[in-house]
């Protein structure tokens, strides 16, 4: 059964850090690489929210539905952003991998292939998860092509669904990985991996 146990995740030249306080002023310089908060699809926290930010991680965690990393690239020894499991239904052993972002820099590298490889691969191999979303805004057409080159499959989408930044209600397009589908997934993200992550 899933239990939201912070852990340091590591490999592929990357480093998933238990999302803290202390990451608060690296969390603030990797989301003003690009103005991320400006993107109304996404939960970059804007600045001087990164405290509120985090503590609502935090508090995800301590409820036991969230389990919250800051992404540090090794090679930089900067942290590119965030990640984490939200959403999780343990009885069911679910988990859905979300509230993703990285730094302008990072952005269409090697980073989100390794980032999903050390979350899915914990997901599936130590959790024991049998299914793992993955969801975004109707309107954020990178995101959708860069989960469906994972491998994840299309589930649906739900209409009217959450509220965004500016107000607007927003559809939110629904993928998940069955833990069957998985070991062909990690073969195809291994292969992207070598070759630097998807193209531009």
């Amino acid at each position: 059964m899933i239990h939201p146990t912070p852990i340091v995740l590591e490999g592929h030249g990357l480093r998933l850090e238990p999302l803290t306080m202390a990451h608060r002023d690296d969390l603030a310089a990797a989301a003003a690489d690009g103005k991320l908060w400006d993107l109304g699809f996404t939960s970059v926290p804007a600045p001087g929210q990164e405290e509120t930010y985090i503590q609502t991680a935090l508090n995800g965690l301590k409820d036991g539905h969230m389990l919250p990393w800051a992404v540090r690239e090794l090679g930089a020894g900067m942290i590119a952003g965030s990640t984490r499991y939200h959403d999780i239904v343990a009885s069911v052993d679910r988990a859905e991998i979300g509230y993703t972002w990285y730094a302008k820099r990072c952005q269409r590298s090697h980073v989100n292939t390794s980032c999903k490889l050390l979350l899915l691969s914990h997901g599936f191999d130590t959790l024991g998860c049998q299914v793992i979303g993955l969801r975004t805004d109707i309107h954020n057409q990178v995101s959708q092509k860069a989960i469906e080159k994972l491998g994840a499959r299309k589930d649906g989408v739900i209409r009217h669904h959450a509220i965004r930044r500016d107000g607007s209600v927003r559809d939110t397009v629904m993928y998940s990985i069955l833990k069957s589908e998985w070991p062909a997934i990690r073969e195809r993200l291994e292969t992207r991996r070598r070759n630097g992550g998807f193209p531009r």
